[in-house]
């Protein structure tokens, strides 16, 4: 048997996620972060006048990326600590740099800058995912904004609506997703180097008690990272409210993606919409007849998963002791890369679902016209009204006959035939072929198609220039 076989593997990495989130998480994007928050250490404190040559820095660079792994794991089963076994490792390579290498320096310099930096990475893909999901509901939308179809309150019948009406609910949910994750890398830090209790100690022994130099650090170590600032203050860890903010964002869309897959598996169950099928694809192992909802159910089944995720961080956060405990460290190691990793799936799923959508106008037709006669009455008996009819007589005959007209589809599984008894009374003085002019769906959709077309052109396609550079790129779903 194949030891490939023979070990746990996540799902998440096995099924869901795509390389490119997966290499963010990976071990060798750590690792070279760590070497390039090494290096950017180093750089600052030789340009604030500690006694570090060009030639350290240089001998650094050139090894940045060339990570001899296996020195590594040697050293830290001897020394059972991952830093510092990393730190040996690079000086291994680096002779000439290696006194200065980590110099003042905690391991959370390199492991919770690393975090932020992988975090906020993380981030900017689930963006790109996000736009290409909302460009395509977008044109969805347009697309069918003047299609009506039957809208439902508690799952009841009620007013119609169009179908591109209601994709612009699903979008409105994912345009509140994009603002929450634009303002979390808004605000962006790093830690920064703040030594083991955030006092910057070492830091300020090393440069003689120069305070300026000490807080300049912070900001050269930020410039070089690709970073506008650094935390003002910590322990020895950024604090974990961050890790519990990012799973929050990545909760809500989540919430969103659900409501989604949730509403295109109640209306793939009318046989109105279907998520996309592949002419050789199984919906069961037992009926081969069936179309299950596969793509949408996974969806849901992963957001479920990270809307629980999300409550780590924030147990983990809340529970923090004083400057720092490492009761955070093995939560957080799984918690957020999951999180990251299932919305990645999810977003995948969603670009998909959202750009090979079934639409089925003749049964949404036919559903509508069932219902509709009873939500045309209120228009049947305005127009009898203005001919000269007494609204409260007709008012209590239109309830009859609702009520027997309702009594032979539940009861007897026939058809709505409201219309053909309201012609048949002479009260209302019109015939069926008049109220079949009444009774047009287009009639009773409101404001619908007009309010799709201008939340589209007014909101979301200003929004959608701001990421022209986003391209447009197919999902492959895994199994």
């Amino acid at each position: 048997m194949s030891t490939q076989k023979e070990s746990y593997e996540s799902p998440l990495s096995a099924r869901y996620a795509d390389a490119e989130m997966k290499f963010i998480f990976s071990p060798d994007k750590k690792f070279r972060t760590w070497r390039k928050l090494w290096i950017a250490l180093a750089q600052a404190e030789k340009e604030l006048g500690l006694d570090i040559t060009q030639e350290q820095i240089d001998e650094m660079a050139d090894f940045q990326d060339e990570i001899n792994y296996e020195v590594a794991e040697a050293r830290e089963k001897v020394v059972r600590h991952d830093v510092m076994s990393h730190v040996y490792a690079f000086g291994e390579q680096c002779p000439k740099a290696r006194p200065i290498i980590h110099l003042g320096a905690t391991s959370c310099y390199v492991g919770d800058n690393t975090d932020i930096i992988v975090m906020h990475d993380a981030l900017r893909l689930v963006r790109t995912k996000l736009v290409q999901v909302i460009r395509a509901l977008s044109a969805f939308a347009l697309k069918y904004k003047d299609l009506p179809t039957l809208a439902f309150t508690h799952f009841q019948p009620a007013q119609p609506t169009t179908v591109g009406k209601r994709a612009t609910l699903w979008l409105q949910d994912l345009l509140m997703d994009l603002e929450d994750v634009e303002y979390q890398l808004s605000k962006a830090k790093l830690l920064g180097s703040k030594g083991t209790t955030g006092t910057q100690a070492s830091f300020l022994e090393l440069f003689d008690g120069d305070r300026q130099k000490v807080k300049k650090l912070d900001h050269l170590i930020a410039e070089k990272m690709g970073y506008q600032d650094c935390f003002a203050v910590s322990g020895q860890t950024y604090s974990r409210k961050l890790d519990s903010q990012m799973l929050s964002i990545l909760s809500g869309i989540a919430q969103s993606a659900a409501k989604f897959s949730n509403d295109i598996r109640l209306l793939q169950h009318l046989k109105e919409v279907e998520e996309p099928f592949e002419k050789t694809q199984i919906g069961s192992s037992a009926m081969a007849y069936k179309r299950n909802p596969m793509r949408t159910e996974r969806m849901a089944s992963l957001a479920r998963y990270v809307m629980v995720d999300s409550l780590n961080p924030a147990i983990t956060a809340a529970t923090q002791w004083f400057e720092r405990t490492l009761d955070d460290s093995a939560n957080k190691r799984i918690s957020v890369p999951e999180a990251f990793l299932a919305v990645d799936g999810i977003l995948n799923l969603y670009v998909n679902v959202t750009d090979g959508l079934v639409v089925y106008p003749k049964v949404i037709d036919q559903r509508l016209r069932k219902e509709l006669p009873f939500m045309a009455t209120e228009n049947i008996m305005m127009d009898a009204v203005k001919r000269g009819a007494d609204r409260q007589q007709l008012h209590e005959r239109i309830r009859v006959h609702s009520m027997a007209a309702a009594r032979v589809v539940k009861e007897e599984g026939g058809e709505n035939d409201l219309l053909e008894r309201i012609a048949a009374d002479e009260a209302f003085g019109v015939t069926l072929e008049e109220l079949a002019g009444i009774v047009r769906p287009e009639n009773y959709v409101g404001c619908a198609p007009q309010q799709t077309e201008e939340f589209i052109t007014e909101t979301v396609e200003p929004l959608l220039r701001n990421y022209a550079g986003v391209s447009e790129e197919k999902t492959e779903i895994n199994v």
